[in-house]
């Protein structure tokens, strides 16, 4: 039983679905213009029609399947959403002449959706339409100074329309809305850590059964928790590492050093100069991430026929890497992960992606209780690709090199100032430009290095870190006194959207 929420486009609308799984129900993200049909295979007891960029008088803005509405289930249209259930009821939307965006204030509550509020709340408002008459016989249940119409509701009370957005952290009630309508919708609160590690068991032994897996390990949370799964379900696995040479300083040891002690059954694959060998020359960051994938594969087939036959590759893929390279129909693909959008069509394998519909830290959470170390389960995330993905430009050896160095040198940093738990994530990108320095009485140009550090739920959406000036100065000062050859440090301070985690 499921939350399906129709995606038309918003940036928002993968937090949405991470915000009805933080009350306990399980939610997925479909295309809006997805049939009644592919709904149903989600068994819905609800549905959210989520906002977008479009706007509902233009000729071929999305909508959803007619039927939706006829089907008895409960709705909530969110921004966007609310214009359609407006339009298809009979309401009125216009353009209103002015984007009204950031904040607002909630006022003249009425009605179930809205138990529980008081007598103002701020909200986050971002649209160009709005709704001038509300369908025949609905009601408005809130307004907001600019926009008397801010929320309505149906007459049989189960369909309701809100113009601001409640996912975001900006509309401090919209977790009490998301509350009240799984409520009014009857929808079961029952996706709990404990459930989700019963269902993953249960889901990989009936697709298994007797055949043997290769595991895609690399010493992250995600591939680690997978291993403890394979082996809690009693699976015949074996887990591959492969030392592609982008991996960062020390990482190798410390993966090996981790993993074994958890008696999986670890195979180290040294593959370094074959990486480096293919990736040379590239420098558009879609072909690297493609490359990386396609030699990562090759890897495995070549050491699959060493070890013997196995019909199932296992890789700890998330939700957000499928949402981010298109892999829900519609999407739009940002950048494709190697594990996502650069495999090639003719695999060898068949994929087991048994995490291929969770969030980071839903991850974190069923890897406590399969017993995974926090060393590994508290982890920073680290992209498949590695510091392949890191460089800007054409991966070298001596860019590596660099870049290993002053990465470790501001990971270690934040372990010494107990800040690494204090962001979700953080990492060096090396910008192949020279800019011009000082060092001693003399003039160069060294490499430019950019910090980043973010705080994040599910790496959906990511917030820049307020990291103190004091230990950003120190870091930098590290950073060029001990790796001559970056001469500038920068510090990122652009947030997800509109900007991805990782530069590349």
């Amino acid at each position: 039983m499921s939350i399906v929420v129709l995606d038309f486009g918003s940036q928002y609308t993968p937090l949405i679905a991470r915000r009805f799984r933080e009350l306990h129900a399980y939610s997925v993200i479909l295309p809006g213009t997805a049939s009644l049909e592919t709904i149903h295979a989600q068994k819905p007891h609800a549905l959210i029609l989520s906002g977008g960029p479009a706007s509902v008088s233009m000729k071929n803005a999305p909508t959803p399947d007619p039927r939706i509405f006829e089907a008895g289930l409960p709705i909530l249209g969110i921004c966007y959403g609310m214009q359609l259930l407006t339009r298809h009821f009979g309401g009125r939307v216009e353009q209103v002449g002015r984007r009204e965006y950031g904040k607002a204030f909630l006022t003249g509550f009425d009605g179930p959706l809205f138990a529980g509020f008081d007598d103002e709340r701020r909200v986050w408002m971002s649209h160009s339409d709005a709704v001038t008459a509300t369908p025949p016989g609905w009601r408005v249940v809130a307004a907001t100074k600019e926009n008397p119409i801010a929320a309505i509701e149906s007459p049989d009370h189960r369909s309701f329309g809100v113009q601001f957005h409640p996912e975001v952290v900006h509309t401090p009630g919209g977790r009490t809305i998301f509350e009240n309508f799984l409520k009014l919708s009857g929808v079961p609160r029952d996706w709990t850590p404990e459930r989700t590690v019963e269902l993953l068991v249960q889901g990989v032994q009936k697709e298994v059964g007797e055949e043997r897996v290769l595991l895609a390990v690399s010493g992250g949370v995600d591939s680690s928790a997978l291993a403890m799964l394979l082996a809690r379900a009693g699976l015949e696995h074996t887990a591959v590492f492969v030392d592609h040479g982008l991996l960062r300083l020390g990482e190798r040891a410390a993966v090996e050093d981790a993993l074994r002690p958890l008696r999986v059954n670890l195979v180290t694959v040294d593959a370094k100069h074959r990486f480096i060998k293919a990736l040379k020359g590239i420098s558009d960051p879609e072909e690297k991430r493609k490359v990386i994938g396609r030699e990562f594969i090759a890897v495995f087939r070549e050491r699959a026929q060493e070890l013997g036959s196995f019909r199932f590759l296992a890789q700890g893929t998330l939700y957000p890497d499928v949402i981010e390279s298109a892999g829900t129909p519609g999407g739009a693909n940002i950048k494709s992960h190697h594990n996502v959008g650069g495999l090639p069509k003719e695999l060898g394998f068949e994929l087991l992606e048994p995490f291929r519909h969770l969030f980071k830290d839903e991850v974190r959470e069923v890897a406590r209780l399969l017993g995974l170390p926090d060393s590994i389960r508290l982890r920073h995330p680290f992209p498949g690709p590695g510091l392949g993905i890191r460089i800007l430009g054409e991966v070298t050896p001596e860019r590596l090199e660099v870049l290993r160095k002053a990465d470790a040198i501001f990971i270690q940093a934040l372990r010494d100032c107990d800040l690494y738990t204090a962001v979700w994530q953080a990492l060096a990108t090396l910008i192949p430009l020279r800019s011009v320095g000082v060092a001693g009485d003399e003039r160069r140009y060294g490499y430019v290095l950019a910090l980043r550090a973010v705080s994040s739920v599910d790496g959906m959406t990511a917030d820049w870190s307020r990291l103190p000036a004091e230990f950003m100065d120190e870091v930098a000062q590290q950073i060029t006194r001990q790796v001559p050859e970056v001469g500038r440090v920068v510090y990122d301070i652009t947030s997800k959207p509109p900007a991805t985690i990782e530069w590349e």
